[in-house]
């Protein structure tokens, strides 16, 4: 602790506690539950990028927009979990309140750009599907580079303004983070002012970097059924819903839980503790990075073919 007139933040760091309710004879199972999460999300994303980097065959569009998201998944865990195994199996859960606002901003800049990715995936999709002769001109790796890039750089937008208003605020009491690492809701809880009004901005950002997203996804997969439900031959029909199932699939793991975080405060008799909520939370944040990588084996034909090539060439 600091006592300086002239300085507001006096906390200089915080404490991430993780889950309240955990005895402490679980620790090391936790520690190597997380440790396990880890590891599968970076062997199984990665792999998928070395699989992308020797195959030229996979230099498309469609699949560049997958290893976005495969390096955006890898780099959401790799903020988010090693303070938090380091946690459990050392006891260290100390973070500087630096390292923590830095934690806070790429967290949400990850979840930023994973719907700026869904975004653009269901885009692809949608010009594939209803501009089908347009769609190798519009839709060139070039293009997607583009997309991609813009989607890096400004998903830093909502997170570096949310996080500049918390860096404002005057820590001077508890220190401890009651989640599994350093968010907006953490963080404004202990600071020593009425945040009410800055975190009111914060959540507005929030749902619009949410929202804007999921509602062009929503629109571009309507737009999708429509266009589909006009094709009269069945195989034909088949075929074009086939092309965007994959993303599907992805969107709808990635949206489903959230828009169910969301809508519980307003479900009746839903009443939920404190580490059910982290656990929830924790699980619809590592379950995409984790099974991703299995859908895209399982559910794209090339890269199937692929893998059968490597592994019997070995």
């Amino acid at each position: 602790m600091k006592n300086n007139q002239t300085i507001t933040t006096v906390v200089t760091e915080f404490f991430i506690v993780g889950f309240p309710g955990l005895q402490p004879e679980y620790n090391n199972l936790v520690a190597a539950l997380f440790f396990c999460v880890y590891v599968a999300v970076l062997v199984g994303n990665s792999t998928f990028t070395m699989l992308f980097a020797i195959e030229t065959s996979l230099h498309k569009p469609m699949y560049i927009i997958m290893l976005n998201l495969a390096m955006s998944d890898v780099g959401f865990c790799t903020v988010a979990l090693p303070k938090l195994i380091s946690r459990y199996w050392f006891n260290n859960g100390s973070i500087s309140f630096q390292l923590c606002l830095m934690q806070r901003i790429f967290i949400h800049y990850f979840g930023t750009l994973n719907s700026l990715i869904m975004m653009i995936m269901a885009l692809d999709r949608y010009l594939a599907i209803c501009f089908p002769f347009r769609y190798p001109v519009l839709m060139t790796n070039q293009a997607m580079g583009l997309l991609s890039g813009f989607s890096w750089v400004s998903a830093f937008i909502s997170p570096s303004i949310s996080a500049s208003m918390t860096a404002k605020m005057p820590f001077c009491g508890p220190n401890l983070i009651i989640n599994c690492f350093c968010d907006t809701m953490s963080m404004n809880n202990l600071a020593c002012t009425d945040t009410k009004a800055a975190y009111q901005i914060q959540f507005s950002l929030a749902m619009f970097v949410l929202i804007v997203p999921f509602s062009f996804i929503i629109i571009s997969y309507v737009s999708i059924g429509v266009s589909v439900s006009k094709i009269t031959n069945n195989q034909g029909r088949m075929k074009a819903f086939s092309t965007c199932t994959t993303q599907l699939v992805i969107i709808t793991l990635y949206y489903t839980p959230r828009v169910f975080v969301y809508a519980t405060p307003y479900i009746p008799n839903l009443k939920m503790t404190v580490d059910q909520k982290m656990v929830f939370s924790m699980f619809y944040l590592l379950l995409p990075p984790i099974v991703n990588p299995l859908i895209y084996c399982f559910r794209t034909n090339q890269i199937q073919q692929l893998f059968r090539k490597v592994f019997l060439r070995n």
